[in-house]
């Protein structure tokens, strides 16, 4: 599809951030904005980035579509692998349709997935889009079936870093790159319109603008810190689902978290009981 044409199955009305929304209540229509929070009684609340659908009404395809930002994709700073992360959204994704997109057994009336991600710490060469599919393999016999899982999809968009790299030979990467660097919003808006054609409006200019000033305050603040503060919190929060797990002090430890680490955990749990 054409960029107009892929925009124009995209509603204005795209939910962003934490904001919790009444759930699509259609399987028809152009776009249909999706809440952010996923709340499914016993499996715990999330929140995604960005949420939304899109219905092409040609192919009669609905897809559920979550963008996602991450800083790192490191998993010595993340304490988990980004892969876990991304397979855990899909099913999310795929399980909240029940009761909103499919009811009773109707399984072939649910919806595709995607789940794209945008890591922004690869190095030089790092530069790379990748996916996650089902795969389906016959182990033992020649059976074959025409079938596609095509529902489930993640894909990871790698950006590098730096002030001094040369432009991907991915278009989607470069583009995400210029929008990502230092320069400054006059810059940007050059580059987009006459590079990579697109249409500044007034509403781009305004978040042109927003994105400057953050990564301005970021660089001021230090990159560094906010990343050690986030690298805190996640082997913070790793400890506390061991502890609800049950897991034993001496075995937290074990896993290479410190004793401060487990005592802040349970002065915290016991604040909130």
């Amino acid at each position: 599809m054409t960029i107009d044409d892929i925009m124009a199955n995209i509603d204005d009305d795209i939910n962003v951030g934490t904001k919790p929304l009444d759930t699509g209540l259609s399987n028809m229509g152009r776009v249909k904005m999706s809440s952010t929070e996923d709340n499914i009684p016993g499996e715990g609340k999330i929140f995604f980035d960005i949420r939304f659908t899109a219905y092409h009404k040609e192919t009669e395809m609905k897809f559920l579509i979550n963008l996602e930002a991450q800083k790192s994709s490191d998993p010595g700073k993340l304490v988990y692998h980004l892969e876990n992360r991304i397979l855990f959204y899909l099913a999310r994704m795929i399980s909240a349709q029940k009761q909103t997109e499919f009811y009773h057994s109707d399984y072939d009336n649910l919806k595709k997935v995607r789940s794209i991600w945008i890591c922004m710490d690869n190095s030089v060469n790092g530069d790379s889009i990748e996916e996650i599919n089902l795969d389906r393999t016959t182990v033992f016999g020649t059976k074959t079936n025409p079938h596609n899982i095509d529902l489930m999809q993640g894909i990871i968009i790698n950006v590098r870093s730096g002030e001094h790299i040369q432009d991907s030979q991915n278009i989607l990467v470069s583009m995400l790159e210029k929008l990502l660097s230092q320069t400054g919003v006059d810059e940007k808006k050059r580059i987009l319109m006459e590079k990579y054609g697109m249409i500044m409006t007034t509403e781009l200019e305004g978040r042109l603008q927003t994105m400057c000033n953050l990564s301005e305050n970021i660089k001021t603040l230090g990159i560094a810190e906010g990343i050690e503060k986030g690298v805190t919190k996640e082997r913070l929060n790793a400890v506390e689902r061991m502890v609800e797990a049950g897991f034993s002090k001496e075995q937290i430890l074990s896993c290479g978290y410190t004793e401060e680490e487990f005592a802040k955990t349970e002065s915290n749990l016991f604040a909130n009981a």
